[in-house]
């Protein structure tokens, strides 16, 4: 891998922020660049260094593909409109689950979430808007687990020998491919995002399908969602990496009213880590597991079994798809 990491001890945010600056603009040049905002923290500070590099040269579109945490698209925009950066939200939630129908296997889900952000939606937009570059957050992290073949992330294209001009009709810019997540922190705190953007925990590019074992249906991601609700909530005061909820894939044996209750299985994980590439559960205490417990089975219709994860990465993965 040729990608020179940049670490947190050797970043300078500030000389960062004007460097990369710089460089989206001298590649667009006097053209328009087009940009992907999911609210996450790589690409809301990719979205604020476009914007200061490129001003309304920068054309920032929220993606509602049906996969995200509750009240994201709106919530988003809000925030990115406060901050002077104006967000167009596309609805493309039956593109995306028309293209995750039936799929069960994890790495056919991924590929089906990649070719059509890229090769569908954005295509259609880069042909309506004459952008000739793309802006993602890509980051070292996502291009290591890639090469070294633990999962494939949805936003690593050319590390693969994917040529996005050919196939798709764009260029890709990805000015944080060098930082890891404390770094992009960094960055977004610098460029002044609001704290809850650029310290809110990880969240993946597959969004909520990377959180449902099996089929990613709108129905069972209907579920995780509130599921996520749930954990978000009551985790958000744990000094943690990241906190999430899991759908099983089988149903399990349950009793609700004294009867034989057939119903889904939540799994929690709530991670101790620096960068992602290890991690070790953390130790939440039981009451707080018994609360979580306790809403996931009476505010989740369906729900009869929460477990918690105890196994720390390697061998587990932070996500679990």
């Amino acid at each position: 891998m040729d990608i020179k990491e940049i670490t947190l001890e050797n970043l300078d945010p500030e000389r960062f922020i004007a460097e990369q600056c710089s460089a989206i603009a001298d590649a667009v040049t006097g053209g328009v660049a087009i940009n992907a905002l999911s609210g996450g923290v790589d690409s809301s500070v990719v979205t604020m260094l476009g914007h200061r590099a490129l001003g309304d040269r920068l054309k920032t579109v929220f993606i509602d593909n049906g996969i995200m945490r509750k009240d994201e698209p709106g919530q988003v925009a809000a925030t990115f409109r406060r901050l002077g950066v104006p967000i167009e939200i596309l609805d493309a939630r039956e593109r995306f689950f028309s293209a995750l129908k039936g799929l069960t296997d994890p790495e056919e889900k991924r590929e089906a979430i990649t070719q059509t952000f890229y090769r569908d939606v954005f295509g259609d937009l880069v042909r309506k808007s004459g952008a000739r570059f793309l802006l993602q957050g890509t980051i070292f992290t996502d291009v290591e687990e890639t090469v070294a073949g633990v999962k494939r992330q949805h936003n690593i294209l050319s590390q693969l020998g994917i040529d996005t001009k050919e196939q798709f009709g764009y260029t890709l810019i990805e000015p944080l491919i060098g930082l890891r997540k404390p770094g992009v922190r960094k960055v977004g705190e610098a460029l002044g995002l609001p704290r809850d953007m650029f310290a809110r925990p990880p969240f993946p590019g597959p969004a909520l399908a990377a959180r449902v074992i099996g089929e990613a249906s709108p129905e069972r991601i209907a579920l995780v969602r509130e599921a996520t609700s749930i954990v978000e909530a009551e985790l958000s005061g744990v000094r943690a990496f990241q906190y999430l909820a899991i759908l099983h894939e089988d149903k399990v044996t349950g009793i609700r009213d004294g009867k034989r209750d057939y119903g889904y299985q939540i799994e929690i994980r709530c991670w101790d880590s620096m960068d992602a590439r290890t991690a070790t559960p953390t130790r939440l205490d039981f009451d707080t597991l018994e609360r979580l417990a306790s809403r996931m089975t009476s505010e989740i219709k369906g729900v009869v079994s929460v477990t918690y994860n105890i196994a720390s990465k390697p061998t587990s993965t932070i996500e679990a798809v």
